[in-house]
């Protein structure tokens, strides 16, 4: 095969790439809120971070933080969102780079995010919190800052992704090739694969229409950037959870799924032992065991926010 060939195919393939990145840009409609309630507006270093807002503003508190994944965005607290607002006033956001917030081309970092857990919460008075997974390291980084009521923990650690992996990050930052790796991890049969392997316990809990929203955000404009940082390990946090959870001085409650498999039930034990915390386990559950069983959950919740 000579060098003309090797080049014509470089360049058909390349073609066919961007013609399918461009098919899939048009397919994906503009994405609408994952929750209900009223739309806010949180603007923070020049970017709009849109957020959830419900129930009685005169309530307490309550703050829900979604974990990050390739397809995140705060409908991951759909199941117990409105129910929280009977009681409380409750805010969600999209985190920047995902769901409804604005997506810059930004090289995402654990310090973006860490600082803007630290404002964002520092806008309400006294929350209460609820953080999942990585974001939950962001919020122990900064606990020392931020005067809160109570805190529970969704299967929380501190590593996201593997270590730091530059050329992987620029791979799929880039323009033509990154778009369409980013869109074969995020298509719906990769959705469904991850869902099936940490996220749920049961994956007949997901319907179809949920897939759908992930598919869809995941396919907006920018969407792989902050993602891009997450599965190259940059948006590991530099935090020693057991250090930070023996030194946070509000009550602490760790939720974790029997069955989770990236974060291990036994570090949940090994954290509640570390850190003198209670530690509640939901059976037939991995990392989302606010989706699987939603009823238990706010149960859960009403004990954990009480104390």
């Amino acid at each position: 095969m000579n060098v003309r060939s090797v080049a014509g195919g470089l360049a058909a393939g390349v073609g066919a790439a961007a013609f399918a990145n461009a098919v899939l840009r048009r397919r994906a409609p503009p994405l609408e809120p994952a929750l209900d309630g009223t739309r806010r507006t949180f603007a923070w270093n020049d970017i709009d971070v849109r957020y959830a807002e419900a129930g009685d503003p005169a309530d307490p508190d309550l703050v829900l933080l979604p974990g990050i994944n390739a397809a995140g965005s705060n409908g991951e607290y759909r199941k117990v969102f409105d129910d929280l607002a009977d009681d409380y006033h409750v805010v969600s956001p999209d985190l920047p780079g995902f769901g409804t917030s604005e997506r810059p081309p930004l090289r995402y970092s654990a310090s973006l995010y860490t600082e803007f857990v630290r404002d964002f919460l520092a806008a309400f008075d006294s929350p209460a919190v609820v953080a999942s997974s990585i974001t939950g390291a962001y919020l122990l980084d900064v606990a020392d800052d931020l005067d809160l009521a109570s805190v529970v923990l969704i299967c929380p650690t501190e590593r996201g992704g593997p270590d730091r992996n530059l050329t992987l990050r620029e791979l799929l930052r880039s323009p033509v090739v990154g778009e369409a790796l980013f869109n074969l991890l995020t298509s719906k049969p990769s959705i469904r694969y991850f869902n099936a392997d940490h996220g749920y316990y049961d994956t007949d809990r997901v319907d179809e229409s949920w897939i759908d929203y992930e598919w869809r955000t995941a396919h907006q404009p920018n969407a792989r950037y902050a993602p891009a940082s997450f599965i190259s390990g940059f948006l590991n946090a530099d935090v020693d959870l057991e250090a930070a959870l023996g030194d946070i001085d509000v009550p602490v409650t760790l939720l974790w799924g029997r069955e989770a498999e990236i974060t291990p039930l036994r570090r949940g034990r090994d954290l509640a032992e570390a850190a003198d915390c209670r530690l509640v386990v939901v059976d037939d559950a991995k990392l989302l065991p606010h989706v699987e069983f939603p009823a238990q959950v706010l149960d859960v919740l009403d004990g954990a926010l009480e104390r």
